[in-house]
């Protein structure tokens, strides 16, 4: 874990730059749970809830993907592809993914390559100790490829009704 000093976080604040609803959402490549690879190019013409947690089977984690577990069928039917991505290995999603018996690809960004190009890596507070860690957010990408949403104040037991509002 790393620790910053007030001065590290305005800077790593200042040169997080945010995406914004209208940007072309970064392009990816990534491992899920099974080593499969999904590309967002695999999903051309769907639109995609692109949702980063901190870490999996914690508590917060796991609300969040339940609730998107319980209205998957939701999802579905309005043409949504679900992909979870957190820095966790392929083990550790598996894991998560058969304990919750998740129905969705949970991305191992074991590398940080999909988190920094969303720009969701910055600096945290937990319990009065500050570090550097995954911001939780979801990214809703539109058919084109496009940014059409982006959640930054995720309410873990509700998120469903915040992305299909």
């Amino acid at each position: 874990m790393v620790y910053l000093s007030k001065n590290n976080i305005i800077n790593k604040i200042i040169d997080m730059t945010t995406l914004k609803i209208g940007d072309k959402a970064p392009d990816f490549v990534a491992l899920d749970q099974n080593g499969k690879t999904h590309k967002l190019a695999d999903y051309a013409g769907k639109k995609v809830v692109l949702f980063f947690y901190p870490k999996a089977s914690t508590p917060g984690c796991t609300t969040e993907a339940c609730d998107l577990r319980d209205n998957y069928e939701r999802f579905l039917a309005q043409n949504y592809v679900v992909l979870g991505v957190s820095a966790d290995t392929e083990k550790a999603q598996l894991k998560f993914a058969e304990k919750n018996n998740l129905p969705f690809p949970l991305l191992a960004d074991v590398d940080k390559s999909v988190i920094m190009a969303y720009k969701v890596w910055g600096p945290k507070k937990f319990m009065g100790r500050e570090f550097d860690g995954i911001h939780r957010t979801t990214f809703i990408i539109n058919e084109q490829g496009i940014l059409e949403d982006i959640i930054t104040d995720v309410k873990t037991k509700e998120h469903t009704r915040q992305i299909l509002k």
